[in-house]
């Protein structure tokens, strides 16, 4: 008998790979699957290659850094710096929005895509591969779009375009509106295609529609773009795509329209500030006319040609006047002293001469004068006064004198004039000098804003010549450094990675099938299993059988079956008493199904199989009789239930030979009862046991379920022997823990568990060794 042991890691790690191991075709299967539909896969795709491309933005900070001028706040006006960018993340982003990608499909038809269908392979025809364009006119509003392929043939001048999804079928004509329920579209012939390199394209063609922004979406995650380097200003562009005729057209569609845009937006800029210098320039010019009318008519007020000019003339004619004014009172002066001296001196005197009076009149008056007085004098030296010559020239003196007077009073008279004239002049000169700062003050403001003005003026004249000059030259935003190339291999399908992934799936795919499997398992598989939830020996495992192959053991039968009976009749006679005759087995399980009827019936056939002892079998189990299926549908009269109801019956009369061995006896079940309980209480069945222990050496009781009803429970103290069937794949791991439960408390003893219905791969030894001499 095997008895049960505690868990070893040994034990624990086979019990937890065992359901791998014993279904290793099923990952040999997976795996030659899986590498096949990998090669399949491989063969039928399409190649995929990456296609590159590059290209410089222009570095604001250089180019603005090189026309920088002196009155930067106007620097960018011109529109030179509108071509730059202070960001190249920005860039990066601009490229990867979705107008760029909205221009791009409407510039490449890419709201269309042809495909040809040849040798497993769907391949897109596009460029010069394709024999016909497709123009999408218009998108007709809240229509939907389809979501299969149109098929097209061709016929001459016409084609025929058909889909099954609209229900469209038509025959249309090259370069005329066709109407379809989406949209209106024109087909023309490709001048361009290249037959020689399409190859074989066949006689039909498919055609995918989408709409733009659909289109649009997908060419934003088509095209990948990124730095070369964080501290350049060259991005990079790169498409991953089967054909690369439609990738190169798409990457350089999307640099045209990038620096189409930018000069879109340059020149609107350029123009609006075109439109700002010529407004300002209008309103500068009447600022500055305004200015110098101002200046012109605060010197034509003034008198003033220039200020600076006239102030010193004024100081110049002051000092020029105060100089005369000095002079005419030293001149009054001298005047003013001769003419007290002439009243005052004696007849016949001398007058001064030469003191610096500054009349000619009045200095040859007084020279006469002198010169007369002196000859009168020289002839008084020989003459009398009485002298006639004397007399005379006394009245000469005389008359001269009254000259002299008059001459000085006259000068007297004039210096005067003179002298107040120089006065008057002298005051409004000093006047004019007051005034000059105030007039200097005012000046300089008019000044100024002219000056403002004319700088400013200036300066946007110069920036209209430069915003013209930008308008005239066009210069691209974004410079191809590489254009777009196709590298050397494809990037997909990456055969080896496929493969290995293949490798992986077939191998991945049984595993956690069996993982699932064996996680979600509630029921009892193996004796391993049965072992681990109690520590009651498990004496058998019976094989599982065929529904073509007889369920009972035959003479001198070494089927697997056969053997397993031969197993369990060992390991229970070491459980069984120690006498000659009598041994009674129970036979019972938890639920019905478990095939407790069947182990009783090839157990009491396995032990008749020895000559010298004699087996009978009892069906107990009234309420669900199972035993008379092995009388092959004969009504076997008498059985238990007629025993314990009627004490007339007597233990000969419900007897039977088994069908299946004539060293075998059988007590049916008998007719179903309304009370099996009571009969099974009765004492009757006590009495019918101790009178086949005289007959009988093994007693088999094919009894109830124990969870079902309590019919078994009732007479289980008979038994020296419980067997509690199990069934693989059948049984509820939770069952063992009522059967644990009910021999904790004592209800059953010396009980031992067999294990039915246990398949191949799920025997502890048999697997591995298989069962009897003859097993191949």
């Amino acid at each position: 008998m095997e008895k049960n042991t505690n868990n070893t890691s040994d034990f624990d790690i086979n019990s937890l790979i065992k359901p791998y191991l014993t279904r290793w075709y099923w990952f040999l299967i997976s795996i030659v699957l899986a590498v096949i539909l990998g090669l399949l896969f491989i063969k039928t795709s399409v190649p995929v290659y990456n296609v590159k491309s590059a290209v410089l933005i222009k570095d604001a900070q250089k180019s603005l850094g090189a026309g920088v001028d002196d009155m930067g706040v106007l620097g960018g006006l011109s529109g030179f710096g509108g071509m730059s960018t202070n960001s190249i993340e920005n860039e990066v982003e601009v490229f990867k929005t979705k107008k760029l990608a909205r221009d791009v499909a409407a510039i490449n038809h890419l709201q269309t895509s042809v495909f040809s269908n040849q040798e497993f392979q769907k391949r897109e025809l596009f460029g010069d591969t394709s024999p016909i364009i497709i123009h999408v006119i218009n998108e007709k509003k809240n229509k939907d779009f389809p979501t299969e392929s149109f098929l097209i043939s061709f016929e001459k001048n016409k084609v025929s375009l058909r889909s099954e999804e609209f229900n469209f079928d038509q025959n249309v004509e090259y370069g005329r509106s066709i109407s379809l329920p989406f949209a209106n579209i024109i087909i023309t012939k490709n001048a361009a295609f290249d037959k020689e390199k399409a190859g074989k394209i066949g006689d039909e063609l498919e055609i995918d529609f989408a709409p733009l922004e659909s289109a649009a979406s997908n060419i934003q995650k088509m095209v990948q773009v990124d730095l070369a380097d964080k501290d350049a200003t060259v991005i990079n562009l790169n498409i991953d795509h089967p054909q690369t005729d439609k990738a190169k057209a798409i990457l350089r569609s999307l640099v045209d329209s990038y620096n189409k845009d930018a000069i879109v937006d340059k020149n609107s800029e350029s123009h609006k500030t075109k439109e700002f210098i010529d407004e300002r320039i209008g309103k500068i010019s009447v600022e500055l006319g305004n200015v110098e009318s101002e200046k012109e008519r605060f010197k034509t007020e003034h008198k003033i040609t220039d200020l600076m000019t006239e102030a010193k003339i004024n100081l110049e004619s002051s000092a020029d006047a105060k100089k005369k004014q000095l002079e005419l009172d030293a001149q009054l002066e001298l005047n003013n002293n001769l003419i007290n001296y002439l009243s005052k001196q004696n007849t016949y005197q001398l007058l001064p001469v030469n003191i610096g009076l500054d009349n000619q009149e009045s200095n040859a008056s007084i020279a006469n004068y002198n010169k007369m007085v002196m000859d009168r004098n020289r002839l008084l030296e020989n003459a009398t006064p009485q002298n006639p010559l004397v007399q005379e020239i006394t009245q000469q003196i005389n008359s001269m004198k009254r000259s002299v007077s008059e001459s000085l009073n006259k000068n007297k008279v004039a210096l005067q004039l003179a002298l107040n004239e120089y006065q008057s002049e002298q005051n409004k000169i000093g006047s004019r000098i007051t005034k000059i700062p105030f007039q200097e003050k005012l000046f300089r403001s008019l000044e100024r804003q002219q000056q403002i003005k004319e700088n400013l003026y200036l300066l946007l004249l110069q920036k209209r010549e430069e915003t013209a000059i930008s308008l005239a030259v066009v210069a691209p935003k974004a410079r191809i450094v590489e254009p777009a190339f196709v590298g050397d291999k494809p990037v997909a399908p990456k055969k080896m990675i496929i493969l290995l992934a293949s490798l992986v799936l077939g191998i991945l795919l049984p595993f956690v099938f069996i993982y699932l499997k064996e996680l979600t398992n509630t029921k009892i598989t193996s004796k391993d299993d049965l072992k681990r939830l109690t520590n009651t020996p498990v004496v058998a495992e019976i094989p599982s059988v065929k529904k073509n192959i007889a369920h009972v053991i035959k003479q001198n039968d070494f089927s697997p079956l056969a053997e397993a009976f031969r197993i369990l009749t060992t390991n229970i006679g070491f459980m069984l008493p120690k006498i000659n005759s009598g041994k009674t087995i129970f036979v019972t399980s938890s639920i019905k199904g478990e095939g407790k009827t069947f182990v009783s019936m090839n157990l009491a056939l396995s032990l008749s199989q020895s000559d010298s002892d004699k087996v009978i079998i009892i069906g107990a189990d009234i309420r669900n009789p199972q035993l008379q299926r092995y009388n092959q549908g004969k009504n076997p009269g008498k059985g238990l239930t007629e025993f314990l109801y009627d004490k007339s019956t007597t233990v000969d009369e419900i007897i039977f030979q088994n069908p299946n061995n004539v060293k075998c006896d059988i007590i049916y079940s008998g007719t179903i009862p309304p009370n099996p309980t009571e009969l099974l209480k009765n004492g009757r069945l006590e009495a019918l046991l101790e009178e086949l222990k005289s007959k009988y050496q093994y007693i088999i009781v094919d009894t109830a379920p124990l969870l079902l009803v309590t019919d078994t429970l009732t007479i289980i103290q008979h038994a020296d022997l419980k067997l509690y069937v199990t069934r693989s794949n059948f049984t509820d791991k939770a069952l063992i823990d009522f059967a644990n439960d009910t021999m904790e408390t004592g209800k059953l003893d010396n009980v031992a568990f067999v294990l039915n219905d246990v398949t191949k791969e799920n025997f502890g030894y048999g697997n591995k060794y298989g069962y009897g001499y003859n097993n191949k």
